[in-house]
């Protein structure tokens, strides 16, 4: 698996764990964000279960294992977060925080040891000591309880599924050529997206925020003018085209 540190400032650096050319080809593919202090470190967005091997590897490549002190789950689908029984076994002490809304539904995943915080409707805070990572609400895209993570020092917002392209092989981190994206994200978005008023209620709240990258949980990650040019094409596309999709069928 492929890791290397995004952005880093005196206090803290973000490192991602992905594009990994060992993975079946029919698991899809994720990026994996950690957030590095001087003594603690938490991984955004975990993974699958079947990452999870490379996934620890890649983590204690930065940080002692009692150094990894927290995960945070963005919402509850098994790319997230379905390694967790083995992250329970690797860190009995960690603290997992994720939407109080899928409590019950992440536990399935197994969970005897984990601390679980609770994320509000309206998002909060995971104070790290050095830094605070904001938590930003992004209900029903596409998940009904679902949050982003945001650093306002290093204006990098993790946006999960939002901003997601799938791509074949081993494409560059980052977008390159904005029009040239869309195809691969066009329909991933018109149809995981349910809904255009929480859509535009995110997009409302995001543009309050100084965003310089925009880091999604699947493909390349927008940078500078490219998270202008994905929230204004976000803007007007029509998403939730599996009801019109039910009607044909």
């Amino acid at each position: 698996m492929h890791s290397e540190t995004l952005l880093e400032c005196k206090t803290h650096r973000w490192i991602i764990c992905g594009r990994d050319p060992d993975k079946p080809d029919k698991i899809i593919d994720t990026n994996q964000y950690m957030v590095r202090t001087d003594t603690r470190m938490i991984i955004l967005d975990p993974g699958g279960i079947e990452l999870f091997s490379s996934m620890l590897a890649c983590a204690l490549n930065y940080a002692p294992i009692h150094e990894i002190t927290d995960l945070f789950a963005s919402h509850q689908d098994p790319d997230i977060i379905s390694s967790l029984g083995l992250w329970d076994q690797a860190l009995p002490k960690g603290r997992l925080h994720a939407p109080w809304l899928w409590e019950g539904f992440i536990r399935h995943f197994g969970m005897n040891n984990i601390e679980y915080v609770p994320i509000a409707d309206d998002g909060g805070e995971i104070n790290l000591g050095s830094v605070s990572l904001q938590i930003i609400p992004a209900h029903y895209l596409h998940s009904s309880g679902n949050h982003n993570i945001y650093d306002p020092e290093l204006k990098i917002l993790m946006s999960g599924d939002i901003g997601a392209s799938l791509e074949p092989g081993q494409p560059p981190l980052f977008v390159e050529d904005f029009e040239a994206h869309i195809p691969h994200m066009e329909y991933f978005h018109k149809r995981w997206m349910p809904s255009n008023y929480a859509k535009n209620d995110w997009i409302k709240r995001v543009r309050q925020l100084d965003i310089e990258y925009l880091a999604p949980q699947h493909g390349r990650i927008f940078r500078g003018d490219d998270v202008k040019r994905f929230l204004d094409w976000f803007e007007r596309l029509e998403v939730g085209v599996g009801v019109q999709a039910s009607y044909r069928n």
